[in-house]
């Protein structure tokens, strides 16, 4: 359990606030007592932290210059920010915020000769698809998509300032869910409307997080991880997408998905959808890397993070998808 209190007199600035990991982080240093500061860009919306004391920095991690000043001034930096994958985005865009907004906010941290610990948020998707032996660490890079390359890169800069003597840190979240998300809302929508179907028989695994599990690893990882060291935080074990899909049918009390279809014909019809959308300006409601991430595993071993830092999930996918489920029909969004 987070403890309150834990960072009381800790100066906390995070980018990415304003989205659902950072927002989830800065909720609770917030309640454990820390000063927490948070860049915006000025049309950004903060209403989701409105009961939170946060003092807001307007700026940019693609504009150098909003970064000036107060870093200098933190106990600790989480950078956060980024561009989540989705169909019609282009490569240069995840590689203008990804990438070039993690060397803006380190090289700023380096600038102001700041001392303090540097988080950097990655993602397990880096390593793209894997077996179904869960992925340690020290497997190779192996993106798939433009947004898994855009990690790739940006962790690479974040490695190469800790080699300039940054104390930086990587955590790599698997697949989060949980109160606050509108990302994997999507999946949730789908299955209620009975518009998921399975491909390949829903036997690929994936691995899902709830979210206040990702928020204490991270902070774990903020405080005592080894520097210049990454760090995996998933779920107690992967599921198949069809363990997961019928958990948030039953929870939702609706049919469970019986549709399944063969990857090669769907990998074509999202083909045509995106094709379309490019010509109409339109975002598809199928694309290819969609497809592609149900039809691989992907499952991380989070053996090293408990080794070193003693974190072990506490939410199973029954009690996650039930929480996720009743904070999603509170605010009326189920």
């Amino acid at each position: 359990m987070l403890k309150h209190g834990k960072h009381e007199g800790t100066r906390v600035f995070i980018t990415g606030a304003t989205g659902f990991v950072g927002g989830a982080l800065a909720r609770v240093l917030a309640w454990q007592g820390a000063e927490v500061h948070a860049l915006a860009r000025a049309n950004a919306d903060r209403s989701a932290l409105n009961d939170v004391p946060i003092t807001w920095h307007e700026g940019d991690v693609t504009r150098p210059d909003s970064l000036n000043g107060e870093l200098a001034k933190a106990t600790r930096i989480i950078h956060a920010a980024g561009r989540l994958g989705e169909a019609g985005v282009p490569e240069t865009t995840y590689r203008q915020i990804n990438v070039e907004g993690t060397r803006n906010v380190l090289e700023a941290a380096l600038k102001a000769g700041s001392k303090t610990r540097v988080l950097h948020v990655s993602s397990a998707g880096v390593l793209g698809r894997t077996s179904r032996e869960p992925a340690t660490e020290e497997r190779p890079y192996a993106p798939n998509n433009p947004y898994e390359r855009s990690k790739v890169a940006a962790e690479r800069v974040a490695l190469d300032y800790a080699a300039k003597g940054l104390p930086v840190v990587v955590a790599r979240p698997g697949l989060i869910y949980g109160p606050g998300d509108h990302h994997v809302l999507k999946l949730f929508r789908a299955i209620r409307d009975e518009r998921f179907f399975y491909i390949a028989g829903g036997q690929r695994l994936c691995h899902p997080t709830y979210i206040d599990d990702v928020v204490a690893g991270l902070l774990a990882c903020l405080d005592n991880g080894r520097l210049g060291e990454t760090y995996h935080f998933t779920g107690p074990r992967p599921v198949t997408f069809r363990e997961l899909a019928e958990t948030i049918a039953l929870t939702l009390g609706v049919r469970r998905p019986w549709l399944n279809l063969p990857g090669w014909p769907v990998l074509a019809g999202a083909s045509c959808l995106e094709a379309v959308g490019r010509i109409a300006k339109w975002r598809p409601p199928l694309s290819r890397n969609g497809v592609d991430f149900f039809r691989a595993d992907r499952v991380f071993s989070w053996r090293k993070a408990q080794a070193e830092l003693d974190y072990t999930p506490a939410h199973d996918l029954a009690t996650g998808i039930g929480l996720t489920v009743t904070w999603y029909q509170r605010n009326g969004l189920l």
